[in-house]
């Protein structure tokens, strides 16, 4: 479909990439990587035709079309937002009134006429291609996709000029998507969209019919939209199969590879350079020594291209804090809307009866829809603005600290880069300072300008290096990700990883949150719910993992005809032991919420639908190495969290038959009962798991 031949591109003095071959494909699933410079958004631009090489050759497929979406920089105005997506289809609607003028012609030519046949034919082409086009739901077409980037049908008729630069984006990818290019080129499609949006798109592409090409820095978004990742790296393109997940171990094997055949060269030229250098004056040995100098002249030099280098930045430790960090009761925020034509146009309600509390060590996700109110919180809770209702209440020793999105504002224009960061943290040595400003794209000279000279997205970038090497014991970041790439993303995850404060944050990035958050706060219809574990965890409880992990607990502790006429029916002890022979499938509720409990990811041991008896011979699919990891980590939690339930169950009943006051019995009694419904799941979960893996070794 289009193909780069011996392809070459300099930027001024400097090579961007050369000797690059790509034959793209029909079915193109591809990814583009990289460090910042290399020339993925460059590279992009040649395919759409935009730039040119400087070197080889670039051939298309003739009639194929190209979509092309850049960072930023496009602005629409004219029309409302439907009526401009659905401009994408004027050609549609120009077919479709020229049937209606052919129908005209054909109601009145003569049917034996040339002029009929000829009408008569188009007609025919017309129509199949409306057809094709599904022109009858094209309004349908455009309401999903908008809705699905995340525009209210009262945005629909909202004209496009009204509306911000991340949004105009938003409607020129959904114009795209309505396309449907042979080619789509999609240049951080996801900077500019929500965590709701990024899914939507996630499986919009997933069923896309063509191909495209797209450069992202969310790694979870191209690991699972991407079969096959090109690296623009060390002035080549290097093509691997897979996706990012994928891509980074095969990076590795490649190196390693490399690595032992380079160690492998250089013990052959050492050895072949001391038997010159010994013998080369002996002439019982100049036809042996004649042949290894031509031994070492033919030999082609392995060179191992230098890495870059792995920054880790340990981020100082401040000051410990009481156990409890923050109390919020019965906050409630308003806000006056905007007056139309001079008269008061009331007020909008972002939320009300907020209630929680957040204590020392957590990591909180807080999520939820382009505006259900999330920056709104973190506004309030960092005292950057006053609630209407409700109250606030700081634990002891707790000192915050407030990353928003335009952090670069507070910044002093005047001051040099590194002479701000080294007052911030006098006892950080200098060397580790621009080790981390390199991390965050900050190399060379770039460590003496001034803050003014940047942009607003480098001064993020800076102001978020800066947070890190003297944080407070309670951070509040909305938006911490944004203008990073993957490397950066990484060094800032690893860095709160290892952070013993509190942290508060907000982020469109699926691979952060999963990394990073042990509760996640959900902002939806003016209220905040409160989901333990991580992203993967939140979504299976919003899909009703709980609700039907207690229906299978359920239906399977039902007694059959058998069992009701056995004296006592069906026990739980019985249940457990029985499952596997019956073929009981019990799923956990509670996936990795203890403290100290190992990762798991749902996908692997909680069904979308309720468990059906195996078809004979049904085929095992073998899970990654990864998620079996995950499997056993968890296996083996639950085999010593059991015991230490037992125990705090036999503890509880002894208190509670040792009555003390009816308020300290209740107390007790729900304790009880929390202990018991706790170990009944964790040893369903025990067996589903023991089953899993025991069905894995036979694969």
């Amino acid at each position: 479909m289009l193909q780069l031949s011996s392809a070459g591109k300099r930027f001024g003095q400097k090579l961007l990439f050369e000797d690059a071959n790509w034959l793209i494909t029909p079915d193109e699933r591809t990814g583009l990587v990289g460090g910042n410079g290399t020339g993925k958004s460059t590279l992009l631009k040649i395919l759409a035709g935009i730039e040119t090489l400087d070197y080889g050759q670039l051939t298309r497929v003739k009639g194929m079309t190209l979509g092309y979406l850049p960072q930023d920089g496009l602005a629409l105005r004219g029309k409302t937002v439907f009526a401009e997506c659905l401009s994408v289809f004027d050609h549609l609607h120009a077919l479709e009134r020229e049937a209606e003028d052919l129908t005209h012609t054909l109601s009145t030519a003569d049917p034996k006429s040339k002029e009929y046949a000829a009408a008569a034919e188009r007609y025919s082409d017309i129509a199949d291609q409306l057809h094709v086009h599904d022109i009858y739901t094209l309004d349908a077409q455009v309401g999903a996709v908008l809705g699905g980037l995340g525009f209210t049908k009262e945005d629909w008729e909202r004209k496009t000029e009204e509306f911000s630069g991340g949004w105009q984006m938003r409607i020129a990818l959904a114009k795209l998507l309505l396309q449907k290019p042979s080619l789509l080129l999609l240049d951080e499609p996801t900077n500019h969209l929500d965590l709701e949006s990024r899914n939507w798109l996630e499986n919009y592409l997933h069923d896309y019919p063509n191909a495209y090409i797209l450069i992202s820095h969310d790694r979870y978004f191209l690991d699972v939209t991407v079969n096959k990742t090109i690296e623009l790296w060390n002035k080549r393109m290097h093509v691997y199969h897979g996706n990012y997940e994928k891509y980074v171990a095969q990076k590795e094997e490649r190196r390693a590879t490399l690595l032992a055949a380079y160690k492998n060269q250089r013990d052959r030229i050492e050895a072949l350079e001391a038997f010159i250098n010994r013998f080369r004056y002996q002439a019982t040995k100049a036809k042996q020594v004649q042949s290894r100098i031509k031994e070492l002249e033919k030999i082609e030099r392995i060179e191992v291209p230098e890495e870059e280098a792995t920054i880790h930045f340990t981020i100082p430790q401040p000051p410990a804090s009481g156990r409890t960090v923050l109390e919020v009761s019965g906050l409630k925020k308003i806000y006056p809307m905007p007056p139309v034509d001079g008269k008061p146009a009331g007020e909008k309600l972002v939320f009300e009866g907020l209630d929680f509390t957040i204590e020392r060590g957590e990591r909180i996700a807080l999520v939820g829809a382009n505006g259900a109110g999330k920056s709104t919180l973190i506004r309030l809770l960092s005292r950057q603005e006053e609630p209407t209702a409700g109250t606030i209440r700081e634990g002891h020793n707790v000192l915050t600290d407030f990353f928003a999105q335009d952090q670069y504002k507070v910044l002093d224009p005047n001051a040099v880069m590194l002479d701000d960061i080294s007052g911030a943290a006098p006892k950080v040595p200098v060397v580790e300072l621009r080790s981390l400003l390199g991390c965050f794209m900050f190399s060379g000279d770039d460590v003496f300008k001034k803050l003014g000279v940047l942009s607003g997205g480098e001064r993020n970038r800076y102001a978020m290096a800066k947070m890190l090497v003297s944080p407070s014991n309670m951070l509040l970041l909305d938006e911490p990700t944004n203008h990073l790439d993957l490397r950066a993303k990484d060094v800032l995850l690893d860095a709160i990883r290892n952070f013993t404060g509190t942290v508060l944050f907000v982020s469109h990035d699926r691979y952060f949150i999963d990394g990073l958050a042990t509760r996640v706060f959900e902002v939806e219809d003016r209220r905040l719910h409160i989901y333990p574990g991580n992203y993967e965890d939140y979504l299976w409880r919003k899909q009703g993992g709980p609700q039907k992990v207690t229906e299978q607990i359920t239906n399977s502790l039902t007694p059959t005809p058998q069992q009701a006429r056995e004296p006592g029916g069906p026990s739980f002890t019985s249940f457990v032991k029985g499952g596997l022979s019956n073929g009981v499938r019990p799923l956990s509720s509670e996936p990795a919420t203890e403290p100290g409990a190992p990762g798991l990811d749902s996908e692997t041991w909680v069904s979308a639908q309720p468990p059906t008896p195996a078809a004979p011979n049904t085929p095992i699919k073998r899970l990654n190495p990864i998620k079996l990891k995950q499997l056993e980590d968890r296996l083996h939690h639950a085999e010593a969290e059991i015991p230490r339930l037992e125990s705090a169950i036999t503890a509880a009943e002894a208190r509670l038959g040792s009555f003390t006051s009816a308020e300290q019995s209740q107390k007790d009694a729900a304790e009880l009962e929390s202990l018991r419904t706790k170990r009944t799941t964790l040893l369903a979960e025990w067996e589903e798991l023991s089953l899993t893996l025991e069905e894995q070794q036979t694969v």
